[in-house]
Formats: structure tokens, sequence, C-alpha cells
């Protein structure tokens, strides 16, 4: 890519990372903080001053990303032997790590296609270099902003069908988009343009379990990356994101327990749902 960024410029840019100057790493990014909550190394001094701020005060923080990455994995599985779907729309990617959602799709059935969005371009680099499909199938890259959610689905159409049914996923993205920014209508706006039989797939983080801990850390997250930018829900509001679809069972659960394979020990501040859409 050309250009270089501001860290590249002084050596200090992330491995194998290709910038562009039009980013500010010295303020932090949500993919880049959940990449060093994963154990990356993309990321930056904001970055990981953010998620060493968040785990001071909810030390839960780590176990929560990587219970979220292993629903990814059980909800791609679901939908792909279960469900009958090839084809994926993922939103809010974040940097690529193991069992990407192509990735478990493309295991299962070789022929799934997948768009991925992300609107940092260190993410949208590197999905590009690592994220490749089978012959059978097809990933595709859009950097976009989910508040443009019209822009998504326009450019989305040129790799999916959307005369046939969609996986959209929303994994650990809809808390950073404020009430005052509409979150529940961006989602209506992507659930109305999918074909019946599509489907929805939600996680966030949520303020009814550990409820102290996690206002403080919202408040501790938000002082770092910019006012109302990390928006925990109560279930009320989660269960909105599914009005009008046919909820999977287990339904609306706390995020571990959605499907799991074994008794969830661990307390995670997380809800997971998937619905279907009649």
């Amino acid at each position: 890519m050309p250009g270089a960024s501001a860290a590249e410029q002084h050596g200090d840019a992330p491995n194998g990372s290709a910038g562009k100057s039009s980013f500010d790493t010295s303020v932090a990014h949500p993919a880049r903080v959940y990449d060093y909550l994963l154990g990356g190394k993309d990321n930056y001094e904001a970055d990981r001053e953010a998620a060493e701020g968040l785990i001071a005060i909810s030390p839960n923080v780590l176990p929560s990303v990587r219970a979220n990455r292993a629903f990814l994995r059980r909800a791609v599985q679901y939908l792909t032997a279960e469900a009958g779907m090839r084809q994926f729309l993922d939103i809010g990617t974040g940097l690529p790590t193991a069992e990407n959602t192509h990735q478990v799709a493309q295991e299962i059935a070789p022929e799934s296609r997948v768009v991925y969005v992300d609107n940092d371009p260190i993410v949208l680099a590197h999905a590009r270099a690592l994220l490749t499909s089978s012959p059978e199938g097809a990933t595709a890259y859009i950097d976009a902003d989910l508040r443009d959610a019209d822009a998504i689905l326009r450019e989305a159409a040129a790799t999916l069908d959307f005369s046939k049914p969609i996986a959209v996923m929303l994994l650990c993205i809809m808390q950073y988009v404020p009430d005052t920014a509409g979150p529940h209508q961006m989602v209506s706006t992507l659930i109305d343009a999918v074909s019946p039989g599509s489907y929805l797939v939600v996680s966030d983080t949520t303020r009814d379990i550990e409820t102290e801990q996690m206002i403080a850390g919202a408040a501790q997250y938000n002082a770092r990356l910019g006012p109302n930018v990390f928006t925990p829900r109560t279930r009320t509001e989660f269960e909105r994101f599914f009005d009008g679809l046919e909820l999977v069972e287990p339904g609306l659960v706390p995020l571990p327990q959605w499907r799991a394979l074994a008794d969830p020990k661990q307390v995670i501040p997380m809800y997971a749902a998937m619905g279907r859409k009649p």
C-alpha cells in the first residue's frame, strides 16, 4: 500500500503492517485493542494502554475476547453445517487471527462466500494479505463504517447474491455504536436488505453482568477512545436487535452458554444470540 504511517516512519509499526498516513496511531482503535487482548502484535502504544486500563478494572476482559472468538466458531459451524448457509457478511472483522469466518465456513462448505467489512486500514491490509479463499468459494473486503449500511450493502452485492439468504455477523461491534447514532436502525437496515431465511448473529458486552466493573471499565475505555465510544447494553437493549426475527435455540443467553459443548464455569459479561429472518 502506498505511503507510510507515522509509526512506520519512526520504525515502530506493527509486524507486517502496511499503513496509511490517514490514521492516527496515537489514538486507540477498538480493532487494535482487541488484537492486543488476543495476544497479537498489530497494535500501538495507545492501544496497549487502553487495553491494560480495561484489564486493571475488569480482569475478565481477557477471557471475554477469547470466549467471543470461540462463539464465532460455534455460530459459523451451526450456520454452515446445520442451517445450510453459504453466504456471510462479517462486519467489524477485526485483525485476522485463528479460525476466521471464511475458514470455519469453507472447511465445512468450500463454496461459501464471505465479505469482511472494517474501517481500519491495518485490518484491511492484513485481511487482504492473509484471508485467502478456497478455490471454490470467495472472500472480499470492504473499507466501510457500520454507520454507512447503504455503502456496505452496495459493495457486498458484488460478491454476495442478495436474492439468497445471507448470515450477517456483528460480533462485538454494536457496543461501539452509541445510542445517539441509532444502532438498532442500522441493524434493521441490514436485515431489511437480506432475503427471508437469512440470519443475524450478534455478540456484545453487557452491563447486566458484573455491573460495577463494566460501568467503570466503560468509563475508562471512553476516556481513552473518546466520549460514548463504548456502550455496554442491557438485555432488553440487546434483544431489540432481533425484533421481527426468530431466535435460534438457546435464544439470548450469556455468551459462553450459546450452544456450548460443556457447562461454562466462567462468568463473562457478554450476551450472544442468533436470529432467523422469517
